[in-house]
């Protein structure tokens, strides 16, 4: 006689769903079974395939679609969408993104003060509290369906004696731009990192629940390998990859 399963019924119900997940048996992008036909086949209360499908949900394998149903979500297929990285130099002198997509911002960004957290200032190499200038926006592609939040930190002690002393630099992509015209030959490093999204990132991305965010740091440095500016993308990182050329 097999041993008696004396896991909580919401905890079986998860386990069968991500067991046929995995397996394929429920393919990625296919509706799960409905919370009626899941509550009959374990005998219990809709409630509690709830409480089951939660837990898929804070696992990533699964993904509610208001009014359509829940839908499975393999963390074996492909993502939909490949993004090269990098920055390359246009024919026509202007920097821009490896990837080729042209990105909108959902509302002009804006220059303002802050003043550089640890964690950023050592990438920077200056002090912790050095003032910099900051941009945030919130960018679209391809009609809203690809989104992400760009910041752009400038320190102002990389603008003294320049004309950017007295004024805002641009954000970055034109700030490569503004960098060069001051006589820096440019090269940039990037790393990332994953983490879960604080709600109002979640908001502003329409990340599912248990996606993580794709969080990219890219420095700017100059031909002696100074840093001159830091950018952070945040990423949904359901449905997609990143792809670098080495």
């Amino acid at each position: 006689m097999p041993p008696r399963n004396t896991q909580p019924k919401y905890r079986q119900i998860a386990d069968y769903l991500r067991e046929g997940i995995l397996d394929g048996t429920f393919p990625a992008g296919q509706p799960l079974p409905s919370e009626e036909t899941l509550a009959k086949q374990f005998g219990v209360t809709r409630p509690t395939v709830r409480q089951g499908l939660t837990e898929l949900r804070a696992s990533g394998l699964v993904e509610a679609i208001m009014g359509r149903g829940t839908f499975a979500r393999s963390p074996h297929s492909r993502p939909s969408l490949t993004r090269p990285r990098g920055v390359r130099l246009a024919p026509d002198g202007r920097y821009v993104e490896a990837d080729g997509i042209r990105w909108t911002d959902a509302e002009p960004p804006v220059a303002t003060r802050t003043d550089a957290p640890l964690a950023l200032a050592d990438l920077l190499r200056i002090p912790p509290g050095e003032p910099m200038y900051t941009y945030d926006a919130l960018q679209t592609a391809d009609n809203g369906r690809l989104r992400q939040l760009h910041r752009t930190y400038v320190p102002f002690s990389i603008l003294i004696d320049t004309k950017y002393e007295e004024q805002a630099p641009p954000p970055a992509p034109e700030l490569y731009s503004a960098l060069a015209d001051l006589g820096h030959e440019l090269h940039f490093t990037e790393y990332i990192r994953t983490r879960m999204p604080l709600p109002d990132q979640a908001q502003a991305l329409r990340v599912p629940d248990g996606v993580p965010l794709l969080h990219v740091l890219r420095v700017t440095l100059n031909a002696a390998d100074k840093p001159l500016a830091l950018e952070e993308f945040q990423l949904p990182g359901d449905e997609l990859e990143l792809s670098f050329r080495l």
